[in-house]
């Protein structure tokens, strides 16, 4: 650890962090994290998985996972978080209105993932899955130095605009010293419902050309799909609602993945 750095402290009953990355919104960040969360549970019911969306600004999970309400406290005055198909949800959008906008500086941002990353009855966990905010700043700084992060997944679409900035998400994770798990590509094709025409519109395999240049892992495609916007929308995510589908299963196909990668960065 690096002089004047934060000491790392594990999360009190958290086994492996798994931070889901973009440097770009609007990449399909947060539906990839909501279904890698339900995805790595649907490959192993064993395994418990938490979800925390570390976006203070732009809170998703709450929609995405059908979720509202304020947590309550336990006896030991932490958090509990909000449930829903089986996985426990922390967010800012629960504790603040749907339509409020967060006007708060750095300093108070650091303070509400402090309290969201500390101050939380997790249970225990295999997993905690990290949504993270777009970009390289203040908020993927502090969970990184603070907290062991067992590994990185980078999400990016095939565009090149897009692949700019996963670079640079992937770079920064680099020098900080978190393994990158590796890359999935989000909205890689879309398939026409009424033809079945496949159409490139981000563009093709971009994602994979990056992994390759990067010299990381490709961890899979997730297409354009009506059915994945629809069922998020209603807080009925992919993996859960169309579990046999060839969307939930390219989330599943994901997950296998990224458990993989993570036996291989930790032996």
């Amino acid at each position: 650890m690096a002089k004047g750095l934060p000491r790392q402290k594990p999360i009190t009953g958290v086994k492996q962090v798994i931070v889901v990355a973009s440097g770009k919104g609007g990449v399909g960040k947060s539906t990839t994290a909501v279904n890698l969360a339900l995805a790595l549970m649907a490959n192993d019911s064993s395994k418990s998985v938490g979800l925390l969306d570390a976006d203070v600004y732009g809170p998703s999970i709450p929609k995405l996972m059908n979720l509202k309400g304020n947590p309550e406290l336990s006896d030991n005055n932490l958090m509990i978080p909000l449930t829903n198909y089986g996985v426990p949800c922390m967010s800012m959008g629960f504790l603040v209105d749907d339509a409020a906008p967060i006007v708060w500086r750095g300093l108070m941002v650091m303070s509400a993932m402090e309290k969201l990353l500390r101050q939380v009855d997790w249970g225990s966990l295999d997993y905690l899955v990290i949504d993270m905010p777009p970009g390289t700043g203040d908020v993927q700084l502090s969970i990184t130095q603070n907290i062991p992060v067992a590994g990185a997944v980078i999400v990016s679409t095939p565009q090149d605009i897009a692949l700019l900035d996963a670079r640079r998400g992937a770079e920064m994770f680099k020098k900080v010293n978190v393994p990158i798990l590796g890359l999935v590509q989000n909205m890689s094709v879309f398939h026409c419902p009424k033809c079945q025409h496949q159409t490139h519109i981000f563009g093709s395999d971009g994602a994979r050309q990056l992994a390759h240049t990067l010299g990381e892992e490709f961890l899979g495609d997730v297409p354009l799909h009506l059915n994945i916007r629809e069922s998020s929308d209603r807080g009925q995510p992919v993996v859960v609602s169309c579990p046999q589908s060839p969307e939930a299963q390219a989330y599943r196909q994901v997950a296998s993945a990224v458990e993989r990668r993570l036996k291989e960065v930790n032996t």
